[in-house]
């Protein structure tokens, strides 16, 4: 096993998973909500990562801020370098991922009843404290899904992270690029053991995803009743 490797696909993904936690929440709300007529386009451009390859995002994340483009020569000169750094790996795993994130909490919201919500504003509280009170506390299900989804996409990630961080041992060589490393020396034993341990954060990623839209099915059906 590559401990250096694994140091960073977890550091990656918990800190990608911390970042899209307050914008994926807040988008997906908006999402579940509103009523405006733009929605389809956010929704398009929202779930666009899942269709490009990672090669294409990684190759325009590189012409963006790439020293041959005026913002990524802005940066260079303030002293900010996001080629072939965690920084911006988190940046470009930000983007990447935030339909994982987006996606299970939208349906949560989705799911709450507006009969709910009006009655929390009849009684007084206000859209923040129904958010607190009433939506997010039926919504906690899809939230963790996101956090799941993110988790294991995030260290599943290759295409994007070779492109954008490299292989740099201890800054940005990740499981999945070590893994494609051995694969390519020919030490078949070490790619067996991190092509297991992906295997199992996936399937663990799923069955808590599984578990969390039954604990939200469940939570459903007692409003119902």
């Amino acid at each position: 096993m590559d401990w250096s490797a694994l140091h960073v696909s977890l550091t990656l993904a918990v800190l990608t998973t911390l970042a899209l936690l307050p914008l994926g929440l807040a988008l997906a709300r908006w999402l579940a909500v509103t009523a405006w007529a733009g929605r389809p386009v956010v929704e398009a451009l929202l779930l666009l990562p899942l269709l490009l390859p990672p090669t294409v995002i990684g190759f325009y994340f590189l012409v963006a801020f790439g020293q041959g483009s005026a913002l990524g020569a802005w940066l260079a000169d303030s002293g900010i370098r996001l080629v072939f750094t965690l920084e911006g790996l988190l940046l470009v795993s930000v983007l990447v991922n935030l339909p994982f994130m987006v996606q299970p909490i939208q349906r949560a919201f989705a799911a709450v009843p507006h009969s709910l919500r009006e009655a929390a504003w009849v009684s007084g509280l206000s859209t923040w404290q129904t958010f607190w009170r009433i939506e997010l506390p039926l919504a906690w299900p899809g939230l963790l899904a996101g956090m799941a989804l993110t988790v294991a996409h995030t260290l599943g990630e290759f295409g994007v992270v070779l492109m954008v961080g490299g292989n740099i041992e201890g800054e940005t060589r990740t499981l999945s690029v070590s893994l494609y490393d051995k694969v390519q020396g020919m030490d078949l034993q070490s790619a067996h053991v991190m092509a297991l341990a992906l295997v199992g954060i996936s399937l663990l990623a799923l069955s808590l995803v599984l578990a969390f839209d039954r604990v939200g099915q469940r939570g459903r059906a007692l409003q119902e009743r």
